[in-house]
């Protein structure tokens, strides 16, 4: 019998509307069985987009196929766009594993090594690639039009938030309101706001809350970064921004962010936001040295520890 990996993959769009990952797998299996090979390695990635080939068990496949002793002659999959749905990719990697001697089988698409056959599997190749950045496309038309009526479309509400779900004529979406008045999460946000006004860095901010007991929203400790992202997110004076920052174009798409004013109640006024990003732009590593940036403590940025941190 012939050695045989198999890769199976859905997608990260939400629309996807190939097999799932269980279908996939039963269907390989079968025809396996049908036809002669013995399945050694099985390799799954979900929520995986096919134009990356960043995905981690498609790179680890890739490379156990690098080794010396091969432990399979061929990769089964349910279509050619479970293996990648890049042209480049994927002539780049079926390159490599043919050097090898290993062939990559659609179970659905009966292609052989004639000119015909090659000819038929880049026609195949190319319309999934056009189909996947059209599909691209329309998602993201989507998603600004949908912010463009103030509603909120990212999976995660902001800490201090939560998503409101709101009837769209069949279709449900979803806008952001403030946790109650009194949760913590609110008053962890003003506190925020309030000692960033005071000139204190963010480090210090963090380590004040993590002092003090404090968690984020997923049961962590807070750090610098997330922080700055807090300070810096416009959704806390009741502004929507999707697609980019202030002066900054969409990545890739060079278009500029939407951004919707009082999209839902503020936590933050849109005054003492202002007044914070003025105190962050100056305390900026590119303005000012991060050893003078305001601290609790006189030493704070001077003194160092034998191991070499501050």
């Amino acid at each position: 019998m012939i050695k045989a990996a198999v890769y199976a993959r859905v997608s990260s769009d939400s629309q996807d509307v190939d097999l799932s990952i269980s279908a996939q797998l039963r269907a390989i299996r079968d025809y396996a069985n049908r036809n002669g090979y013995e399945i050694v390695r099985e390799y799954v990635d979900e929520a995986e987009s096919g134009r990356s080939a960043s995905r981690p068990r498609f790179r680890e496949m890739i490379a156990v196929a690098k080794l010396k002793n091969l432990p399979f002659s061929a990769i089964l999959v349910w279509k050619l766009n479970r293996f990648s749905r890049s042209r480049v990719d994927s002539v780049t990697y079926k390159t490599l594993l043919k050097n090898k001697g290993i062939r990559v089988i659609s179970i659905n698409e009966h292609l052989d090594d004639s000119p015909s056959g090659q000819l038929l599997e880049g026609i195949i190749e190319s319309v999934d690639e056009f189909y996947s950045a059209n599909l691209g496309q329309d998602i993201k038309r989507g998603l600004r039009e949908n912010a463009a009526r103030g509603f909120y479309s990212i999976s995660r509400a902001p800490y201090g938030f939560r998503k409101v779900p709101v009837k769209d004529g069949a279709k449900t979406r979803y806008k952001l309101e403030p946790e109650p008045e009194d949760s913590i999460s609110v008053k962890v946000v003003r506190r925020m706001f309030n000692m960033a006004f005071k000139r204190m860095g963010c480090k210090e901010i963090a380590k004040t809350l993590n002092r003090e007991g404090f968690f984020t929203s997923t049961g962590r400790r807070w750090g610098k970064t997330t922080v700055h992202k807090i300070l810096n997110n416009e959704a806390y004076c009741g502004t929507l921004v999707f697609g980019g920052r202030p002066g900054h174009p969409a990545i890739r798409s060079g278009e500029p962010p939407v951004r919707v004013e009082n999209a839902w109640p503020f936590i933050i006024a849109k005054d003492l936001f202002r007044q914070v990003q003025k105190v962050l732009s100056k305390n900026a590593p590119r303005a000012v040295h991060p050893r003078i940036v305001p601290s609790f403590y006189l030493l704070s940025g001077i003194l160092v520890r034998t191991c070499g941190k501050y």
